[in-house]
């Protein structure tokens, strides 16, 4: 009999979201049985096709009835027939908000045998998280539009944040770096006089306080007021730009980086690139306290539905790390090591059509080396 059971809402979505969904669950019952947990699973059909038919994006209901479940799995959201940012607004922002998903975790982390467009950067240089505020700033549409289609139309869209939303975002970075290394086994980028005083990894605010005074300064503050809660942690500060800079030219030099929503969302999709691409990249949207929504970063990929081409390691790792979340780390650390064995020893490319499996195969791949 199983330890424990989890409830799961799947959300396939849209395009390919299905297929990679099915890979990723594919893996996750084998998980599942192997560590002696159980999976409990109910499909919802939020998405493109849902939309077309009916007209709504989603049920009055929605957020309610996630809040049943342990974990939202979520394959991809996008339809070709669909206006941009009607499915996007309507059901990805929407529930971040309804469920308090507060923060947006992306591990940036180069595989084996995965190609970086970064010359000479390996697995051991490319390995860091950005935690993304994901529920506050410019995204909430605070603003207007005056005067619209005129040659004096006006639109002001604001980045608002409060201390609240601010510092709790920091505090979840900081107990990311205490997650990630301990004084046994500290991260390697820190020098032996940081070890020497006890350092066991380093926090990096990224933000622009020289031009975003206001909000960026709120952010500063309160880094550092949290800072003292955290001796353990070294704490960096650097500008997004140069961010952006250092994630191409020294990623090395990153080990946990918090940031606001807007430049989270940039330096992501950045870093997914570093990592390879976004057929590799995983995500979780975050509510430590309630129900958190684990996908893949790589969209919805409508020319590729239904060709078994797609990759869906991105999927297997979201799923990983819905299980690492779900308090199941060893189950989780296996199927990163398996995601880690098949793309060093098996895949020819994280591109689809050019794998050298079928989308299905590589499931069946992390699957055996589990």
């Amino acid at each position: 009999m199983a330890d424990k059971k989890y409830k799961i809402a799947i959300l396939p979505g849209d395009g390919t979201g299905p297929e990679v969904v099915a890979e990723g669950m594919k893996v996750l019952n084998a998980a599942a049985e192997k560590f002696n947990f159980a999976i409990e699973t109910e499909d919802f059909d939020w998405g493109g096709d849902r939309y077309l038919a009916t007209g709504n994006v989603l049920p009055d209901d929605a957020g309610e009835t996630l809040q049943q479940f342990d974990a939202v799995f979520l394959g991809a959201i996008g339809h070709p027939d669909v206006k941009p940012g009607i499915l996007e607004k309507g059901i990805l922002l929407k529930l971040r908000f309804e469920l308090d998903q507060y923060v947006n975790l992306r591990p940036v982390k180069l595989y084996p045998g995965v190609e970086t467009p970064l010359a000479g950067k390996t697995p051991e240089d490319i390995d860091y998280v950005v935690v993304r505020e994901n529920t506050g700033g410019i995204y909430t549409g605070t603003g207007g539009v005056s005067m619209q289609g005129t040659d004096n139309e006006v639109a002001v869209q604001s980045m608002v944040y409060n201390h609240f939303q601010v510092e709790r975002c920091l505090r979840f970075a900081f107990e990311q770096v205490s997650k990630r290394h301990t004084k046994e086994n500290p991260w390697r980028g820190l020098s032996e006089a940081d070890i020497a005083e006890g350092k066991i990894g380093q926090l990096t605010l990224c933000g622009k306080t020289n031009v975003l005074t206001y909000v960026f300064g709120l952010w500063e503050r309160t880094f550092y007021e949290v800072a003292a809660d955290y001796p353990e942690v070294k704490t960096d500060y650097c500008h997004v730009d140069a961010t952006c800079m250092w994630m191409v030219k020294n990623p090395e030099w990153f080990d946990v980086i918090v940031t606001g929503n807007i430049f989270g969302d940039i330096i992501t999709d950045l870093g997914a690139m570093t990592q390879g691409g976004m057929g590799i990249a995983a995500g979780g949207n975050i509510n430590p306290n309630g129900v958190s929504m684990f996908e893949p970063i790589g969209g919805s990929a409508p020319k590729y539905t239904g060709l078994g081409v797609i990759n869906p390691l991105a999927a297997i790792s979201a799923g990983a790390m819905m299980l690492d979340f779900l308090g199941e780390a060893e189950a989780a650390a296996a199927i990163d090591a398996s995601v880690a064995y098949v793309t060093g020893n098996k895949m020819e490319s994280m591109a689809a059509r050019k794998m050298g499996y079928s989308t299905s195969e590589v499931g069946d791949l992390v699957v055996a080396s589990l």
